[in-house]
């Protein structure tokens, strides 16, 4: 199946695709060798370069991938660029220099915790797909008297929008009172699951804050905003845990 150079090189996250049409005309972009010109199309045996840097099937250079670990504070959106002119996560990542970073799913704008940022657009599928089912681990602070039967009903299934979710497990974290304190674990990223969960039994999510992605874990050191890269061993978990082969 083949696309347009420029849809191609948006969809694998080198950029938007006014960006790939501008680096076409400029001739930064080849495909098989030879420069790309405005309405060229791929396939999956094309072999597409920017500013000399392979993308090949649909996968950075493996010496150019990388992996970015970000503390989310409340307040962010995960976007590129808001009409109402809110701060977006996108504005705390540093440059990178072979392409753009795209996220691996969202969390909302009172959601807080880790996120990861992939150069590798194929990476970053591979991670977010359902398939793959990665566990996410959440901890929340729920306002609501839970009972057993409640926090069974969380693990055995709920359906939400015509979707049955359900966490892996929930840990009920030391202390009392109306307002309790929660770790839970999943591996769907659906919209507001955790949040519609918890409100499928009677709870408010009234904090929430991701601990963890996959192997993944929000370091105790990174504070609010902040980037870290991931080193090299860990990034080759990611890329098997999503069932990718980087190039």
């Amino acid at each position: 199946m083949s696309e347009r150079v420029h849809k191609y090189l948006s969809r694998v996250g080198r950029g938007s695709r006014r960006e790939a049409e501008r680096w076409i005309g400029d001739g930064r972009v080849t495909i098989d060798g030879r420069r790309a010109v405005l309405g060229d199309k791929v396939d999956s045996t094309s072999q597409v370069a920017v500013d000399g840097i392979p993308v090949v099937n649909g996968a950075v250079d493996a010496g150019h991938s990388e992996v970015l670990i970000y503390n989310k504070p409340v307040g962010k959106i995960v976007t590129r660029s808001d009409p109402n002119h809110r701060p977006t996560v996108f504005d705390d990542l540093p440059i990178h220099k072979h392409g753009r970073w795209v996220a691996v799913g969202r969390l909302d704008i009172n959601t807080a915790g880790v996120m990861l940022f992939c150069s590798d657009g194929n990476l970053a599928n591979g991670l977010m797909h359902p398939r793959n089912e990665i566990e996410r681990e959440y901890l929340c602070r729920v306002n609501g008297i839970m009972s057993e039967s409640a926090l069974e009903r969380l693990c055995s299934g709920i359906e939400v929008d015509g979707h049955v979710c359900r966490f892996d497990s929930v840990e009920v974290r030391p202390g009392g009172g109306y307002n309790r304190w929660f770790t839970v674990v999943l591996r769907q990223g659906r919209y507001r699951e955790v949040r519609r969960l918890w409100e499928a039994v009677g709870g408010t999510v009234s904090r929430l804050i991701r601990v963890r992605f996959g192997p993944v874990r929000l370091p105790r050191d990174l504070d609010r905003t902040q980037t870290r890269i991931i080193d090299r061993e860990l990034q080759r978990t990611l890329y098997q845990l999503a069932n990718v082969s980087p190039s």
